[in-house]
Parts: structure tokens; sequence; C-alpha cells
């Protein structure tokens, strides 16, 4: 099951609320009230720290599918976008309107689902100049209290601030140059760096918005401060590099100071990044080498400690370096709340607590605001086949663990010979190893692909091959070819008998499907090539009168 078909059933098995709305639209859709829900669900989503709302077609009050036939035409459905966003403040639309497909009563119904984006940090989403929300599962305007709260938002940047009495000479000149080309390489276009080369360093960082009427702000001073200044925050950050040996005693430490532009480098240097030796399987002959972390990685977690410490607590930032383990400390509430919202693709956070900083690293090269920077640090865990990070996410900080070396033989065994395992399957196998909790249902997936073994708590990975994993990579790396093949037997088969209903396809190919895929798997996998055909306009549904059935059969040639 894909993900968004994972959504899907997760929101109807809970009831409207105030991000998410059902309808059945069995035809067509008032055009005003779709932009009326659009706000809404956008604006709730902002107030409730969430990345989006969903309007969903084809499905009634009770959560019953009853399938959809609005915007059929996938030249009219993409159209949607546009059409809102001429009318939303800042022009903003649908992050997606994904169609899906049900089997209800023999029958595959049409399922719309539109992903509206929570309102920007402190700019409520408009519908036609009026703002909406929702109370329970009904939509009524935006409350003054309700707007108050989301433009107030502006003021959790703290980054943002103009620091009273300063001037640019409160910066350290040889970390302007080093912004200077960072920028010019993370925009890498000529005309780009010629301009930015015929700017002063006041109106280059004006241009970055770094400096305001002649006054530097916080994130200035964060990146670019003199040291000698740093009592111009009320609170002057600072990072910490502690060594501990293999009984725990600190054998060393360095604190640094502003400016945090270059103070990444002085920190990595420090640590003692030894070549670590290890055999991935049994059958390999020579031994993996490779450093215990990649500088992309420090780099990464490092840069997220920058742009989304909570400055307003004073604390410092803490790099402590074990025999086998980097421990970064930073305070702080951890935004997205879980990890493994982090780890969908599909994640954008609500807001940044430090949105001007954050966009200046970004600016720079620095960090990655698009949220794909703590998937990236568990990625290069996981090509060297090494433990993921470890999260501990506390009331007022978060705790980031990077493992220097293997942990489990058997999981960097499985993850060897299996490189094509998702990073949901490697999550939860990686808490196998470190004998972290699971739930019954996880339990149960990795149990089905024949991964662990055991009883719950003393679950271990299994030793032998996975079989069942095996075949499905086998599927997945020559589904191309598999695909084409259903499909030309889809329609071969109608041009025989010139019609099918869904029940004849799937008898048809329920047969032919691989036999390492789920009953479950094989009934999407029909569907999905139903609908692949459908939008290719090789095919098209049509019903009979009496009684009223679908029915599929070939698209006329275009003349």
């Amino acid at each position: 099951m894909s993900d968004i078909d994972e959504i899907l059933e997760s929101l109807l098995k809970h009831d409207e609320n105030e991000l998410v709305e059902f309808k059945t639209a069995s035809n067509s859709y008032d055009f005003d009230k779709i932009g009326k829900y659009f706000s809404a669900l956008s604006n709730e989503a902002n107030l409730k720290n969430q990345q989006c709302g969903w309007l969903i077609f084809g499905v009634n009050d009770s959560r019953q599918v009853v399938g959809t036939e609005y915007r059929n035409n996938p030249d009219d459905l993409n159209n949607l976008k546009y059409e809102i966003a001429k009318h939303t403040t800042g022009n903003i639309s649908f992050i997606e309107i994904f169609e899906r497909f049900q089997e209800c009563d023999g029958e595959s119904k049409r399922v719309l689902m539109f992903k509206i984006p929570a309102a920007i940090t402190a700019v409520p989403t408009g519908w036609k100049g009026q703002y909406y929300a929702r109370e329970g599962e009904n939509l009524v305007s935006l409350s003054m209290e309700k707007i108050d709260r989301i433009r107030n938002q502006a003021l959790k940047d703290w980054s943002k601030a103009l620091i009273p009495g300063s001037s640019i000479k409160h910066l350290d000149s040889s970390a302007i140059q080093i912004a200077r080309k960072l920028y010019k390489e993370k925009i890498n276009k000529s005309h780009i760096k010629q301009e930015v080369d015929s700017m002063d360093d006041e109106t280059f960082l004006t241009k970055l918005r770094l400096i305001r009427d002649g006054q530097i702000s916080r994130a200035a001073m964060v990146l670019l401060g003199n040291p000698e200044h740093s009592h111009l925050l009320d609170r002057p950050p600072s990072v910490m590099w502690r060594l501990f040996g293999a009984n725990g005693q600190n054998r060393g430490y360095e604190i640094f100071e502003i400016p945090f532009i270059n103070v990444i480098d002085k920190v990595f240097q420090k640590i003692q990044n030894l070549t670590y030796r290890y055999m991935p399987n049994q059958q390999s002959l020579f031994p993996i080498e490779t450093l215990q972390y990649d500088q992309p990685l420090f780099y990464e977690l490092f840069n997220n400690c920058l742009a989304h410490q909570d400055y307003t607590r004073g604390a410092r930032i803490y790099i402590d370096e074990y025999e086998d383990r980097l421990v970064f400390t930073n305070p702080g509430t951890f935004i997205p709340q879980t990890i493994r919202n982090v780890l969908n693709p599909s994640y954008a956070p609500p807001f940044y607590r430090n949105q001007l900083l954050a966009e200046t690293m970004m600016n720079m090269g620095m960090i990655d605001t698009a949220s794909m920077g703590i998937r990236r640090v568990f990625n290069i865990q996981r090509k060297k086949y090494f433990p993921l990070p470890d999260y501990d996410i506390l009331k007022d900080q978060v705790v980031v663990t990077i493992y220097g070396k293997i942990l489990n033989i058997d999981y960097t065994q499985l993850l060897f010979d299996f490189p094509d395992i998702s990073l949901d399957i490697i999550f939860l196998l990686d808490r196998v190893q470190k004998g972290k909790e699971l739930t019954n249902e996880e339990i149960r997936l990795l149990r089905k692909h024949k991964l662990i073994e055991g009883k719950k708590p003393n679950l271990i990975i299994t030793s032998k091959v996975a079989e069942s994993l095996g075949a499905q990579a086998e599927y997945i790396k020559n589904r191309g070819f598999n695909d084409q093949y259903f499909s030309d037997m889809i329609v071969e088969y109608l041009k025989q008998y010139h019609q099918a209903t869904r029940e004849d396809i799937r008898k048809l190919l329920l047969s032919k499907l691989p036999d390492v895929l789920s009953s479950e798997q094989k009934e999407n996998k029909i569907k999905n090539l139903i609908q692949k055909l459908r939008l290719d306009k090789k095919i098209e549904k049509r019903y009979s009168e009496k009684p009223k059935k679908a029915y599929w059969v070939l698209c006329p040639p275009v003349e």
C-alpha cells in the first residue's frame, strides 16, 4: 500500500475535524465552497502546527466511499490548482491532488484527496479577501482571536529582531567574506556573482535582510558577529565540544563563540574521526574502510542545531564525543514533534523558530529548509550499514546520537544484502537492534517479511536470509517490465472480447502476479494497472443499463 493510500485509510477511520472535510461531490461541487474550505483548512492546519489539511471528495458524512465524478478529465482537474490560486492569499494552491480508487461493492470507486498547505507563518489564508475557519465540522469566519494568533506568529522569529544601537561595525569582516563566498556558490549564476561583487558589505547584507535601516538583526549577529560585541545579545550563544574516555572521564573540552558561520570547521577538526573497518557480511573477502563520521552528516546536524536552537533559553549547544558515538544536545523543543513525521518525504514544518536565520543559512547552502536534511542524515548512515541516528526529544531540548560503529552484524548484513529496503523498514529494524519498543502492528510487519525472531520484548533480527524480501527486491527491480506485460494482457483481452468487468480483469491477472505479493498487494496492483490504462486514455469505463454495472472497453482510436 502506498503512503497516500495509508493516509486515506487513516482519515477514513476518524471522524471529521478541523483538519479534514469529507464531501460526496457525486458529479460537481460549488467552486466558491472549495475556496472557502481551502482557506479554513489551511488556517486550522497552521493553528494546530500541522503541515496540511485535507478536503476529500467521494466520501459521505458516514465516511463511506461512494465515489465521485468531479472533474473526471485529468486536464480539468489539474487546472483547479491554477483556478484556486487566483483567489487565495499569496496565490497559494493545493500541494497536490491525489486520485485514488477504492473497491466497494464490486466496483472501483474514485476518491479525490486535496492536500491543502498550512497558512504560512504570520499570514492567514484568505479566499477572495475573506478568512475562514472550522468549528468542529462547521465552516465559519475566522475569528479575530484566531487571526491574532496567526499574525502574532511573527513574534516566534527570534532571529528577525533588530539589535538596538547596532551597525555593521559590530560584525566580523572575515565572516562576511565567508558569507559572500557561500552565497555565490549556492546561487551559482554568473550575473548574480557579478552583482554581489559590485556591492559593498552593507548593501549585500541588506539584500539578505540581515541589516534593516542600518541596524543588524540577531540572525546577523549569530552568524557574522564580532565576538568582542557578543554582549549585544542578551544571552550570547556558544558551542561546547567535550571529549569523553571509555570510562566516561572528561578528557578535554573547548568553547566556541560567534561568529557561527565558521565555527563548524573548527569543531569538526576537534573530532577524532578514526578509520573504521568492518565486514558487511559473511561472504565479503575484504573489509570496508570508512571514517566513523561523514563530514556532510556532521555539517547537517551541526547547522541544524544553529538554525533551530531556542536562543531565548540562553543555553549552549553541546557536541559530546565518545569512542563510538557523537551526541548533539540542542536547547529547544522539536517542532516536527516526532522523528517519524520528518522521515515522511512529504513533510514540511508549519514554521521555523528562527525563520530569518534558517532562510539565510539556506541561501548560503548551510542547511536544507525543504526538510530533507534529517532524511539525508538517515540515508548517509544507511548507506554505510551503520545504526540510524537516535533522536531523544525531551521537553526543553533535543538530543541526537550518531553511531560511529556497527552494533549488530545481522542488521548490517541485511542492509548490505538488500539495499532496496525502505527507510521505514530500516527504521523499525534499527529499533529492534537497540532493544527499543515496537507496536504490535510494527512487529507484525517485520514478521510478515521474516525479518525478526523471538517474542516481545526479546525480539532479534533474523540471521537467515529473508527469502520473501529477496523476492520482493527482484520483483521491484523488474516491475517496469511486468507492468507493461500485464497492461498488454488487459488490452489484448479487450481486443478479443470487446469489454471486461473489474472481476473479469481480476481473474485474468490474479494467477499471473508474483506470489511474493500479498492478496491485498495483488488487488492494489490490478487496480493501479486499470487506472494507469485509463489515465493513458487506452481504456474507458462504461455502464450497462439493466442491471447497471460498470465495465471497461478500449478507447476509440484518435482520428
